[in-house]
């Protein structure tokens, strides 16, 4: 104990932060446990049982991504029935997971029974090394390789060669559903939409006639065309809405800036804009009044409205398509045509 002259109170001493304290007892190291024989070890009749599964796990591997490349053509979806997506996506899945779980299992089956089972301990050099450990580096690979067997035993090492090169197969089949159907151009897919001289505009999704009064300073529309009720899901309905689907917002005409051949495709401050983002085609679904920007929740893109749709903040690389717009005698809105570029993704104009 330390004694304070000054205020008669003893006080406990502190060690120093910096104090290494040695204690007298240190744990001591228990060391490895005794080395216990596997019984493919013991049993060469085992081992080579060993041998065989794991080689038949690998095949089976093998088996079950050539499946899956198979359900992906036994079970189509053009037809886009949910019955056709359900087992186009169960039977898929069902064999790219079968092919990845052989191949763990075998490979732990692998390094369990076959490998080398000497146990080895390896003190963290703090330092880098010297020459000779860093040459002897390069006898790593060898060491494995004797310890693993992969030169040795060639069933196991081909086997697993094929289900690796055989598990690559799904995915790149999975590309085919990227194609477009018949042949067709997907930059002429998502030049046409439903949008047409005279189609109205209407609520989404309850499709009701939009007027040109019941639009408010400030307001924002999601719109649909009208004829797009007319559709059920088996003839494409959730397609065509994703290319068509509209944002219009109404603000004043003086606020608008609009190039020459644009001035008429607004009315009375109205402007309607594609909702699909030309990023990745992700739903531009969210306006700020007093910026007049729309922006893209998913990859943060900004759209100036008064001002074209122009990309003013993100990776989108072009504006939003706008949709020339106007009112028919009843004053309800309309589309003075389609939309006179693609819509979507920049990427598919690229050729």
């Amino acid at each position: 104990m330390a004694h304070d002259d000054s205020t008669g109170v003893e006080k406990a001493q502190q060690p120093s932060s910096g104090l290494a304290v040695a204690i007298d007892d240190p744990v001591k190291n228990p060391g490895l446990p005794p080395h216990r024989e596997r019984i493919t070890d013991k049993d060469p009749k085992a081992a080579r049982r060993a041998e065989r599964t794991i080689y038949t796990l690998f095949y089976i591997s093998v088996a079950a991504s050539i499946w899956a490349v198979a359900a992906y053509m036994l079970f189509p979806i053009e037809d886009m029935e949910f019955s056709s997506i359900r087992n186009n996506n169960l039977y898929i899945g069902l064999g790219i997971a079968f092919a990845l779980l052989a191949i763990g299992v075998g490979a732990i089956h692998w390094s369990k029974s076959i490998m080398s089972d000497k146990e080895h301990v390896e003190e963290r050099h703090p330092t880098r090394g010297t020459v000779e450990t860093r040459e002897g580096a390069t006898d790593v690979f060898r060491q494995a390789n004797e310890e693993s067997g992969f030169g040795r035993r060639k069933m196991i090492r081909n086997s697993l060669f094929a289900a690796l090169a055989a598990s690559i197969l799904p995915g790149i089949t999975l590309f085919r559903g990227l194609a477009p159907n018949d042949g067709n151009d997907p930059v002429e897919l998502l030049k046409h939409t439903m949008w047409a001289e005279g189609e109205h505009l209407t609520r989404d999704p309850e499709g009701t006639r939009i007027k040109a009064s019941d639009v408010t300073l400030g307001s924002a529309f999601h719109v649909i065309p009208e004829s797009l009720a007319g559709l059920s899901h088996h003839d494409g309905y959730l397609n065509e809405k994703a290319k068509a689907m509209v944002l219009m917002v109404r603000m004043r005409p003086e606020q608008l800036t609009e190039s020459e051949e644009r001035k008429d495709w607004s009315y009375d401050g109205i402007v309607a804009y594609s909702k699909v983002c030309t990023h990745v085609g992700c739903p531009v679904a969210l306006y700020e009044q007093h910026t007049h920007h729309l922006l893209c929740p998913c990859h943060q893109s900004q759209f100036d409205v008064s001002d074209e749709a122009k990309v003013v903040f993100g990776p989108a690389s072009r504006p939003l398509p706008q949709l020339p717009i106007t009112v028919d005698d009843e004053g309800y809105l309309v589309a003075q045509s389609d939309f006179t570029e693609p819509v979507g993704p920049t990427f598919w104009e690229i050729h």
